[in-house]
C-alpha cells in the first residue's frame, strides 16, 4: 500500500493541475480567438480574454462560412462529419460483431486462419491502401457521397478481435441452452449476446466515433464538391486554400465547433466507455 504523504500529495496535485493546464491552454485560445475580432489575432499580441464578438464569428461560420477559403458553411461540414463518424461507427461494430460471432461459435475450416488474416490487416490501414480503394470507390460511382466516405472505413480488426476476446468468455452453457430452447443463431446473438456486449459496444463505439470524426486524408480524396466536405478538411482549407491572410476568429471558431461533438459523445457515454474499457460484464 502506497503511504499518503501531505508533500507527496501537494506535488501530485500540483502535476496533475500543470498537465491539465497544459492540455486546456490551446483549448482556451481557441475559444478566446472565436470570440475576437480578425484584427486582434493578427495584432502580433495574443489575447488571453474573451471578446464580444463571439456571436457574429459564430453566426458566421456557421451561416455563410469562409468565401476566400472555398469553404462551406461550418453547418454543413458538421453534418457530413457526423455522418461519417456515426456510420463507420456504426458500420465498425456491426461488422466486428458478426465476425467475432461466426468465429467463436460456429465450427467451420480454417476458421483461426480466417481470424488471423483479419488481424494482419490492422498492419494496412487505409493510407497503405489507398490507390486501390479509390480506385473501387471511383468504379463503384460513389465519389462524392457520403456511403464513399463511410464504406470503405467500416472494416476493423482492433473490434472484431475486442469482441472475439469478450465472446470467448461467454459460458459455453448459454449457447447449449439456447440451442436446446430452439433458439437459432442469430436469435442467440440478439437476445443474449446483444444484451451481454452493451458496455463493450459502447466503449468501441466512442473510439471509433472519433476515429472517423478526425479523418482527414480519406475525406480528402473522395470529395471534391464543397457540399461533401467534412469539419476536419473544411479547417484545414480555411487556413490554406486561399493567397489571403486567414480569417482566424472564423477558423477558431470552426475548430472550437468542430469539438463540440466528441466530447458531447464522450460524456454521453462516459460511463460506459470507462466500465467497457475495464471489465468484462456478463
Amino acid at each position: 500500500m502506497v503511504e499518503s504523504r501531505p508533500g507527496f500529495r501537494l506535488f501530485c496535485h500540483a502535476a496533475l493541475a500543470a498537465g491539465v493546464a497544459a492540455v486546456c491552454l490551446p483549448l482556451w485560445m481557441a475559444f478566446v480567438g472565436s470570440t475576437r475580432p480578425a484584427s486582434d489575432m493578427l495584432s502580433g499580441v495574443l489575447p488571453m480574454l474573451p471578446g464580444g464578438d463571439a456571436p457574429e464569428n459564430y453566426a458566421a461560420a456557421l451561416g455563410r462560412g469562409v468565401s476566400n477559403a472555398s469553404a462551406p458553411p461550418v453547418g454543413i461540414m458538421l453534418w457530413n462529419s457526423a455522418v461519417m463518424a456515426v456510420g463507420v461507427a456504426v458500420g465498425k461494430i456491426a461488422v466486428s460483431m458478426l465476425s467475432a460471432f461466426a468465429i467463436v461459435f460456429f465450427r467451420f475450416p480454417l476458421r483461426r486462419l480466417c481470424f488471423w488474416l483479419i488481424f494482419l490487416t490492422l498492419m494496412l490501414p487505409v493510407e497503405v491502401r489507398i490507390v486501390p480503394t479509390f480506385q473501387v470507390v471511383a468504379g463503384l460511382g460513389l465519389l462524392n457521397t457520403h456511403a464513399g466516405l463511410i464504406i470503405p472505413l467500416i472494416a476493423s480488426a482492433t473490434a472484431t478481435f475486442l469482441f472475439r476476446q469478450f465472446f470467448l468468455t461467454v459460458p459455453d452453457e448459454l449457447a447449449e441452452a439456447a440451442r436446446m430452447d430452439g433458439a437459432s443463431p442469430m436469435k442467440f446473438f440478439r437476445d443474449i449476446l446483444l444484451p451481454l456486449s452493451r458496455v463493450n459496444i459502447a466503449a468501441i463505439f466512442v473510439v471509433m466515433f472519433i476515429y472517423g470524426w478526425n479523418q482527414y486524408l480519406w475525406p480528402l480524396i473522395v470529395t471534391t464538391e464543397e457540399s461533401k466536405y467534412t469539419i476536419v478538411m473544411g479547417i484545414q482549407r480555411m487556413v490554406t486554400a486561399s493567397e489571403e491572410e486567414p480569417l482566424w476568429n472564423l477558423v477558431m471558431a470552426a475548430a472550437v465547433l468542430a469539438l463540440a461533438p466528441p466530447v458531447l459523445v464522450i460524456l454521453a457515454m462516459r460511463k460506459l466507455f470507462v466500465r467497457g474499457l475495464i471489465e468484462g460484464e456478463k
